[in-house]
C-alpha cells in the first residue's frame, strides 16, 4: 500500500502541509486519494442546498453560501489531489470565502442600513487583510486564529438569534440541529488530531489490514465528512433564521443525516392524544 503506483503526475510536493494518507498509492494522478474523494462531500451538500432554494424568494443571494460550500470542497479536493502550494492557498482561502458571507448575514440580520454598510466594510477589510498577510508572508497562525474566531462568532450569534424565536417548538428544533452541526465540527477536529498524533500507528494498521478496509482508517477523510455536515448545517440554519423561513419542520427538509439527528436529539414522537 505504501509504494507509489508511478511517477506523480503533478510533480513534487510544494505545499507545506501533508497529511497522514500516503501519497500516490492508488493512482499517479491523485496524491491523496481518500482525502480528495471525501472533499467532494462538501460539493454534494452544496448542490442539495442549491436545489432546495428553487422557487424561493431572493434565491440568488441566498445561494452564495451554498456556492461557498461547494468551493470549499472543490479547492480542498484540488489541494489533496496535487499537494501544491497554490492549491493549498486556494483551500485555505475558500474557508474564509464560505465563512465571511455567513457572518455578514448574521451580523446584519434586522439591522438598519448604516449598520449593514459598516459590517460589510469591516468584514471586507478583515478578510482582505488576513488573506493578503497569509499568502504574501506565508503566515499560518493568523489564518487559523481568525478562522477559529469566526467560527466562534458564527456559533454564538446563530444560537443568540435562535433564542429570540418566539415559537418554542421552532426554537427547539433549530437549536437541536445547530448543536448537531457544532458537534460534528468538534468531533471532526478531534479525529483530525488523532490522525496527526497517531499517524505512524495508523499507517502500520492500514498496511496490516490492506485495501479496501484500510480506507476506513484514513481519518483526515472523516474530518472532511464531519466538517462538511457541520458546514452544511451552518449554511442551512443561517439561511433559515435570516430569511424568515424557519419552521418546526425545517430539519425534515434538510439533507441526511440532519432529519435523523433532529428526531433523535428531540425524541420527536408525537404525543398520543388522551380522551
Amino acid at each position: 500500500m505504501s509504494t507509489p503506483v508511478g511517477p506523480p503526475f503533478w510533480g513534487a510536493q510544494t505545499s507545506y502541509l501533508n497529511f497522514c494518507e500516503e501519497d500516490y498509492v492508488v493512482t499517479r494522478y491523485i496524491a491523496e486519494f481518500i482525502n480528495t474523494l471525501s472533499s467532494l462531500v462538501f460539493v454534494v451538500y452544496g448542490i442539495y442546498g442549491l436545489r432546495s432554494l428553487r422557487g424561493k424568494p431572493q434565491a440568488m443571494s441566498r445561494a452564495i453560501s451554498y456556492f461557498g460550500l461547494m468551493g470549499v470542497g472543490i479547492c480542498s479536493a484540488g489541494y489533496h489531489m496535487t499537494l501544491k502550494y497554490h492549491t493549498q492557498m486556494s483551500d485555505e482561502l475558500s474557508m474564509h470565502l464560505l465563512l465571511t458571507p455567513l457572518l455578514y448575514r448574521l451580523l446584519t440580520h434586522k439591522a438598519d442600513q448604516q449598520r449593514i454598510r459598516l459590517v460589510g466594510i469591516v468584514l471586507s477589510i478583515i478578510f482582505t487583510t488576513v488573506m493578503v498577510i497569509h499568502m504574501a508572508l506565508d503566515e499560518f497562525l493568523l489564518h487559523a486564529t481568525s478562522f477559529g474566531l469566526g467560527i466562534y462568532l458564527l456559533t454564538t450569534r446563530t444560537l443568540s438569534i435562535i433564542r429570540q424565536i418566539p415559537q418554542p417548538r421552532v426554537k427547539g428544533s433549530l437549536r437541536s440541529i445547530a448543536l448537531f452541526g457544532v458537534a460534528n465540527f468538534v468531533f471532526g477536529y478531534f479525529v483530525w488530531l488523532i490522525d496527526a498524533w497517531t499517524c505512524r500507528l495508523l499507517i502500520d494498521a492500514r498496511h496490516s489490514i490492506g485495501l479496501p478496509l484500510a480506507f476506513i482508517l484514513e481519518l483526515h477523510g472523516w474530518w472532511h465528512i464531519f466538517t462538511a455536515i457541520g458546514g452544511y448545517v451552518a449554511v442551512a440554519v443561517v439561511d433559515a433564521i435570516t430569511s424568515g423561513e424557519a419552521q418546526e419542520d425545517t430539519p425534515a427538509n434538510l439533507a441526511w443525516p440532519i432529519p435523523l439527528a433532529a428526531r433523535l436529539m428531540q425524541g420527536t414522537m408525537t404525543p398520543t392524544k388522551q380522551d
